[in-house]
């Protein structure tokens, strides 16, 4: 009998271990393809993101964001339209002027989010009358850039609470891009503000302000609510949208973003 039972168990062993293969592949091939910008990591998608934050546990803290939104004052979205970015975002002049919304999600350490900057500045001034161009940060939940995410929009929304991110958007870029700059803690972050001729003081005071945790912490729901899958992305009266791959390249996204806006937005997200 002990033969046989030693049999039974090695049969059933390896059974389980031809099998595991099988079951790994069927798991990769279900995986959504691997996004673009962000260096090439796989990352979760706005679904994985969803589906983690109504499970208990730590996750659940990243995707349970405030009902009170800290909006723009004249800011009135639809209903079933994604939320509006916290308060503070760039908007020169009355809002009720504008025919149009342009959102962009970014982040610093991205090579096409830091190569759109100056161009989607340049647009913005060209459509100064009838867009409002808005920079959202992205936080992408499970990202294992998640933590430098998350620091670089606390320094974000701390410079857009201190009405410096026109100013500075362009030299934070530089910063991170092109000189390596560690901007991720409030020393490192706040030290640099202070090279730039801003106040120290009323930069960390800003940094830990009640305003800007709501921000960070409403970012992640934005980024899953807007469905973005690639960096950068500007998203055109909440449904249009643009991004490297489907402009064909970032120096093409502004003359998409102007067919989006002289079109009423036709190129819908899927």
């Amino acid at each position: 009998m002990k033969p046989l039972l030693r049999t039974t168990v090695l049969i059933a062993v390896a059974g389980g271990l031809v099998a595991a293969p099988a079951a790994a592949a069927d798991a990769v091939s279900a995986r959504p393809s691997a996004s673009h910008g962000l260096t090439g990591k796989q990352l979760l998608t706005p679904g994985q993101y969803l589906a983690a934050a109504q499970q208990p546990g730590p996750a659940k803290q990243h995707g349970s964001a405030p009902d009170t939104r800290p909006v723009d004052a004249g800011s009135q979205a639809p209903a079933a339209a994604p939320q509006s970015p916290p308060a503070g975002t760039q908007a020169a002049g009355p809002q009720a002027t504008r025919l149009h919304e342009a959102v962009e999600f970014f982040w610093y350490n991205c090579t096409h989010s830091a190569a759109l900057e100056a161009p989607l500045t340049r647009w913005a001034a060209q459509h100064r009358s009838d867009v409002t161009l808005r920079r959202i940060p992205a936080i992408w939940v499970g990202s294992p850039d998640e933590a430098e995410q998350r620091a670089h929009a606390r320094l974000f929304y701390t410079l857009d609470r201190l009405g410096e991110v026109d100013r500075q958007q362009a030299a934070v870029f530089r910063a991170v891009r092109d000189d390596g700059v560690d901007l991720t803690t409030e020393q490192r972050a706040a030290d640099w503000a202070a090279a730039q001729g801003m106040d120290a003081a009323k930069f960390r005071a800003a940094y830990h302000s009640a305003e800007v945790d709501r921000a960070v912490e409403q970012a992640p729901r934005l980024f899953a609510d807007y469905r973005v899958n690639e960096l950068p992305t500007v998203v055109v009266d909440h449904d249009g949208r643009t991004s490297p791959t489907r402009a064909g390249g970032v120096e093409n996204m502004p003359a998409a973003l102007d067919r989006l806006v002289a079109e009423g937005s036709p190129d819908r997200a899927r």
